[in-house]
Formats: C-alpha cells, structure tokens, sequence
C-alpha cells in the first residue's frame, strides 16, 4: 500500500463503488457542502471535467498544487479592487472570472480572479483561506475513501 497519495496514480474515471458511492459522487457531494461553496465555485471556474477536479484533489497537498495540477499558476497580490476587476472582465482585460467570496466568521473579503493566462489571483489572505478550505475538503476526502 502507498505511503501517501502522492504515490497512487488515481484515474480521472475511477469508477469504484462503495456503499457511499463512487468517488467522483462522493467528491461532488462533500464539495457542496456549505462550508466548500467558494472552493467550489473557483473550482467551477478553472475546469469543467470532474473528474480531473476529483483526481487533482486527492493527490494535491495545497491549494497551489491543486492549482498548478489543474494548469493554473497561482498569483499572490496585495490587494484586488473588486469593482476595477469586473470592469477588466473579458479577452481584452485579461480576467476570465471575478469571484467576490466572502468569509462572514472573520467577515473578510476574499476575492479571487480567474484569468485568460491560466493564472489565479488572489491576495494572502484568500490564499490562507482556500488552503485552510482545500486542506479540511481533502481531510474528508480522505476519510470517506478510507475504508
């Protein structure tokens, strides 16, 4: 048996069943939950085959490797003007997606863009908070594939 998950090649189809499920179900039902929405709608963002969704996530440590297994780059500002981003939305600004998440316990503003350059931007804070989010999402993984 593996080590860790860096050493299983998991298969975007994997198709095993459980009595929970396959995986991918499994993936997509922890994923909404409420705590996951903002993971959930970057996700959403960066790809629309689940399945490399689910793969990227078992085998990533961090939310930047989950990033940068998904093609994308993480870019870390100080700050994003949320207003001056969604006038830069399109080919022409270079933002794919403005994401205006926003953590109401410690009631911070925490938002992230999706750009044309396969890059996500997003300041300190909203990297802490997606890798605290992506860390405790994987931790759940982890422990409905377990048998």
């Amino acid at each position: 048996m593996a080590s860790n998950l860096d050493d299983v090649d998991f298969m975007p189809n994997d198709s095993i069943v459980t009595g929970a499920g396959t995986n991918q179900e499994r993936f997509e039902r922890i994923l909404s939950q409420p705590p996951f929405e903002g993971l959930k709608a970057l996700l959403d963002r960066l790809s629309t085959d689940r399945g490399l969704l689910q793969a990227g996530a078992l085998v990533a440590n961090t939310f930047e490797e989950l990033l940068t297994r998904l093609g994308y780059k993480l870019t870390v500002t100080r700050q994003i003007h949320v207003q001056d981003s969604y006038s830069r939305l399109g080919r022409d600004g270079g933002i794919k997606a403005v994401l205006p998440c926003y953590d109401i316990p410690t009631q911070s503003s925490l938002p992230t863009l999706v750009n044309f350059d396969q890059t996500v931007t997003a300041t300190p804070k909203g990297v802490a908070f997606f890798d605290a989010l992506f860390g405790e999402l994987k931790k759940r993984l982890i422990a409905q594939t377990t048998p």
